[in-house]
């Protein structure tokens, strides 16, 4: 079975372009499902489910996303080959820019959304520097030259990675990214496998309960800000 990990911002199209490839998978016989990861609540699993694609959803609640993710994925590759798929897909949101859902040996795939600012793929951490493949949504809306702007900022954030414009609602690019995806490597059990980057790291008192703001509330992993002095105004 083949394994990929779709991540990005919230709404910028995740669920609608992995329908789209899969559609065009699924026509040719291949049998596909979807693990959905989210925080709080997610309506994603409807969609699949209408698009008559299995799907498993798990929320994450109060825990950090992507441990919740780094604990679960091999379980849900497991339930996955369970039901006979031939291709998996991880779908999660990057709800802080900077979750690292990527496995080495996995095609990691970022999707971005081209409304968002061409400042934003240098604000994204390693699910969008460390993918194999860019998706970049809502091309439709800006101009041709906005696209290759933007474009352009995604190939300095990640050089490596292939970059390609898709469109959710038209289907225009899902071609290509389903022949991306027929190119992905049969992925085993991930028992010892290793993240691309490693997840953001939080010890502290927070991350079990605590709600008191206050130095003295602050223990374990903390990160401070150094202010300056503040100029005198002109």
């Amino acid at each position: 079975m083949r394994l990929i990990t779709v991540a990005g911002p919230p709404s910028v199209g995740k669920t609608s372009v992995i329908v789209r490839a899969l559609r065009h998978l699924t026509a040719g016989g291949l049998r596909a499902g979807v693990i959905k990861f989210d925080a709080l609540d997610t309506a994603d699993d409807a969609l699949y489910r209408r698009a008559g694609i299995p799907v498993a959803v798990g929320l994450s609640h109060g825990v950090c996303p992507d441990h919740f993710f780094v604990s679960n994925i091999d379980d849900a590759r497991a339930w996955g080959e369970s039901q006979g798929f031939d291709l998996l897909v991880s779908e999660s949101a990057g709800l802080c820019n900077r979750c690292s859902p990527h496995i080495r040996g996995v095609l990691a795939v970022c999707v971005v959304d081209v409304l968002s600012g061409v400042h934003t793929p240098r604000k994204i951490g390693p699910m969008l520097r460390l993918a194999d493949l860019v998706l970049i949504t809502k091309g439709d809306i800006v101009s041709q030259a906005e696209r290759e702007v933007f474009a352009y900022h995604v190939a300095l954030a990640n050089p490596r990675a292939a970059v390609l414009f898709v469109n959710g609602i038209t289907g225009q690019g899902s071609v290509e990214f389903a022949n991306r995806i027929r190119g992905a490597g049969d992925t085993g059990a991930l028992e010892g496998s290793r993240l691309r980057f490693p997840m953001p790291s939080a010890v502290c008192p927070y991350c079990v309960g605590e709600t008191c703001i206050g130095v003295d509330h602050q223990r374990g992993h903390v990160r401070k800000i150094t202010f300056g002095i503040p100029e005198a105004p002109p």
